[in-house]
C-alpha cells in the first residue's frame, strides 16, 4: 500500500498571536528616531522590518519607523543580517 503525504498547516491570521492596535508613537506625540535604543524591537529575530500589523504601529509612524531603521542600519547601529549568538 502506498503511503499517503503528510501536509504541513499553513498558518492562518486566527493563528497569529493577537497585537495590540495602539501606536505607541501616536501616545506618546514623539516620531521614530534612528538614534532611539529599542528600534531593535521593530525588528524580527531574521533582521526584517516588522510590518504594521505585527508591530502594532499605525500607517504614518510605519513610513518614518522604516526610514529610521534604513538610517540605523547604514550607520552601523543596527545590522543588516541577523547576528549569530
Amino acid at each position: 500500500m502506498a503511503k499517503k503525504k503528510q501536509f504541513k498547516k499553513r498558518l492562518t491570521n486566527k493563528d497569529l498571536l493577537p497585537v495590540e492596535r495602539h501606536c505607541p508613537f501616536c501616545k506618546t506625540n514623539v516620531n521614530p528616531d534612528y538614534k532611539d535604543e529599542n528600534l531593535s524591537k521593530y525588528v524580527s529575530d531574521r533582521a526584517k522590518i516588522l510590518g504594521k500589523d505585527r508591530s502594532g504601529i499605525c500607517a504614518k509612524h510605519q513610513r518614518k519607523l522604516t526610514i529610521a531603521v534604513k538610517r540605523a542600519r547604514h550607520l552601523g547601529l543596527l545590522p543588516y543580517i541577523p547576528t549569530i549568538d
